[in-house]
Order: C-alpha cells, then sequence, then structure tokens
C-alpha cells in the first residue's frame, strides 16, 4: 500500500463525519499530499489541475494534457481525466457528473482559483458548501515516520546550506555569491540524500527560491533578496531558509544573523535578546502546552527587555510553508507529539533587526532539532 491510499481513505473518513459527500481539492500542496502528483505550473499557466474525492467511489484528478505523462507516473487515484486547451469544456467537462447527486460539497475556499470557483458556484447553486480547508489541516498536522524522515533530511540540507552561506560571507563579496554557493550545497546534500535514501527518480534536488538574506543598512528589511550589494567589515548579515529548504518537497524553517569581523556594542545586545527569546520559546515548547503559550514566553523575553510586542514566535511546516498551528496568541492548538514546528527568536529596532530560528519535531518528552548551527555570539562573528 502506497503513502497515499491512507490518506485519501483517512480524508473520506472525515469528510463523512461532517457530511459531505464529495470534496474538490485545489491546493498543489494538499494534491500532493493525498495522491504524490505535483507538476509545477498548474494555475500560474493558466490550467487548472483539482483532485474530486467522494465519499465513496472513485477518486478522480483533473489535470491538463500537457501533464498527463507525470500524472499517469506520480498520482496514486482511481482515474486521471486529461484536458486540452480550447478543447471543448476543458477542465469543466467532469465536474457536472462528479458532484452530481451531492447534497454538501468540500471546498478550499482561499486555495480555489476564482475561475474555478466561479464555475463550481455555478454548479452548486442551491447546493450546501463548507470548507474542506479545516480537515485537512489537521489531517496533516502529525507527520507520520516517513514524513519525519524527511524532515530529517530536510535539516541536513538546510544545515549544509547555512554552512555553505556562512563560509562565503566576508569583507568584499556580494551578496549574490553567498546565495550561489547555499544553493549548490543544498543541491549537492540534496542529491547526496535522494540517491541513497528514495527511489523517487523525478524528484528534484536543486534547490530554488531566491534567498532571503541582507546586509549592512538592509538588515531590517526582513524578507530582503539577495543583491548585489558588497558586503563590509563591521556589519551585519541575516540569512533566512524558510523558502529554500524544500527537500523532497517537505519545509522547514532555518535563520541566522552574522557580524563580519566585529558586531557593535549596541547590535550584539539586541542579538542577546533575540536568542533569549527563542530559548524562552524553547523552554515552554512541548506536548500538552497551546501554542500561544509558547509565543507567550518568547514575547514576554522581548518586552521585558524594552522592545515591541514582536510578531509570531513561529509556525507548523511540512509539505507547505505554513501549516497548523501557528505559535502566535489565540491559537489554543494543543501541541502533539509528530508536530514540525518552526520556532524563532527575534528582535527589530529602528536601525537594526537580530534573527534566529530553527525547526523541531515534537515528542513525547520534548522536542528533537532538526537544524543545527551555533548561535551564541561569538560563533556567529565571522
Amino acid at each position: 500500500m502506497s503513502l497515499f491510499e491512507p490518506r485519501l481513505q483517512s480524508l473520506r473518513t472525515r469528510m463523512a463525519a461532517a457530511g459531505l459527500d464529495v470534496a474538490l481539492i485545489t491546493d498543489d500542496d494538499n494534491v500532493y499530499y493525498l495522491t504524490g502528483y505535483y507538476d509545477y505550473l498548474h494555475m500560474e499557466f493558466g490550467r487548472p489541475t483539482i483532485l474530486v474525492v467522494p465519499r465513496e467511489g472513485q477518486s478522480l484528478l483533473i489535470t491538463p494534457t500537457i501533464d498527463l505523462n507525470s500524472a499517469l507516473a506520480s498520482a496514486r487515484v482511481d482515474r486521471i481525466a486529461a484536458w486540452n486547451d480550447g478543447m471543448g469544456a476543458e477542465w469543466r467537462a467532469e465536474l457536472p457528473a462528479a458532484l452530481k447527486g451531492a447534497a454538501r460539497i468540500g471546498i478550499e475556499p482561499h486555495h480555489m482559483p476564482p475561475l474555478v470557483r466561479a464555475y463550481v458556484d455555478e454548479l452548486t447553486a442551491g447546493t450546501s458548501v463548507a470548507s474542506v480547508t479545516p480537515i485537512l489541516a489537521d489531517m496533516r498536522m502529525i507527520k507520520s515516520p516517513q514524513e519525519l524522515q524527511l524532515a530529517r533530511h530536510a535539516g541536513e540540507v538546510a544545515g549544509a546550506m547555512m554552512a555553505a552561506g556562512r563560509a562565503a560571507i566576508g569583507d568584499g563579496v556580494p551578496e549574490y555569491e553567498v546565495a550561489l554557493a547555499t544553493s549548490q550545497a543544498g543541491t549537492r546534500k540534496a542529491a547526496e540524500l535522494l540517491s541513497a535514501h528514495y527511489d523517487d527518480a523525478d524528484m528534484s534536488p536543486n534547490t530554488h527560491f531566491l534567498q532571503i538574506m541582507a546586509s549592512g543598512r538592509d538588515i531590517v528589511k526582513t524578507h530582503h533578496r539577495a543583491s548585489t550589494r558588497i558586503m563590509r567589515r563591521g556589519e551585519p548579515v541575516f540569512l533566512c531558509f524558510c523558502g529554500m529548504t524544500n527537500f523532497h518537497r517537505f519545509k522547514l524553517g532555518f535563520d541566522r544573523t552574522f557580524w563580519i569581523g566585529e558586531a557593535p556594542d549596541d547590535q550584539a545586545a539586541v542579538y542577546e535578546v533575540a536568542v533569549a527569546s527563542q530559548k524562552a520559546a524553547l523552554d515552554a515548547l512541548g506536548p500538552g502546552v497551546t501554542a500561544e503559550s509558547v509565543h507567550a514566553a518568547y514575547a514576554e523575553v522581548i518586552q521585558g527587555a524594552g522592545f515591541e510586542y514582536p510578531f509570531r514566535c513561529g509556525r507548523a511546516t511540512g509539505f507547505s510553508f505554513l501549516e497548523k498551528p501557528q505559535l502566535v496568541t489565540g491559537d489554543t492548538t494543543i501541541l502533539q507529539p509528530g508536530m514540525v514546528l518552526a520556532v524563532d527568536g527575534s528582535v527589530s529596532v529602528e536601525t537594526f533587526r537580530a534573527q534566529v530560528g530553527d525547526s523541531f519535531i515534537i515528542t513525547d518528552t520534548g522536542w528533537e532539532p532538526l537544524t543545527h548551527h551555533p548561535k551564541a555570539l561569538g560563533e556567529v562573528i565571522l
């Protein structure tokens, strides 16, 4: 039995409990989670892919003909319906029959392309429509042993990228050289792991997504991308891999702040608070506590040091960059073993910003780190 059959069956069981007759899945990550199928393009090129999961009966994948060979190779579904640009009703052709007789239909309201949503609204006029997103979010919170192996390997890829980025930082070096170094290191580590542990020959080892980094005066730009800027001695440098740690489609969060040669005293003091705030979060992190209580411990350190109330402490990750729960005020989800969470420590002032972040598996007794890199002040001055 593949990994995907139990997931589809679990979805059907939960649909029955929620009174849903059929679900239309349009989020790329959920299509992959349930079927193993990915095509990289989807709506970016105006071509919808739709997974139809009835409570009873055959699952159906509606996907463009241009990607049919990929679907046949990877999609674990009962039936595939390919559609071609400009031919007949295109992707619409299968939906009337798929939804016929359904009294209650589940959709992903925030992940359904407007083009598809408009047609589904026409078909379902007078029919009860509900969100299937909470069901899928709950399903994906607790990772399977196979997913946890992916998470650990993703941590190895992230570590290789961080080490290479650290080594490339220096006085007179342009930021893009750091990005090139991290991408090459991550790709080589991913290729090594794929060759040794996985049999999916189509899964690419190449890292992608523009490198998040900032140096000097740009350090306050949280999601700044690597540019042609030349780094100089005495400047801070921020590296973030939250968009690039994506091994076998499993995502993690991981970031560090460095200095070239020396760290100004005022910046070092801010950095120490950021590290302390992450430590406070980790002291609170574990099974049986609420997500918001971890954020509260982190925020208390930051505000206690005289800084403004911070953004969320972290988030769950997996096959999406953002999953449930979030470590933020108002999220009362109880943390459980098998969750994967990115946990940050961060402080921002007008001219400087410090952040350290790592990813962890919640265990029966606490947590297991997935990312590893020094964070003591003396160890991040290069």
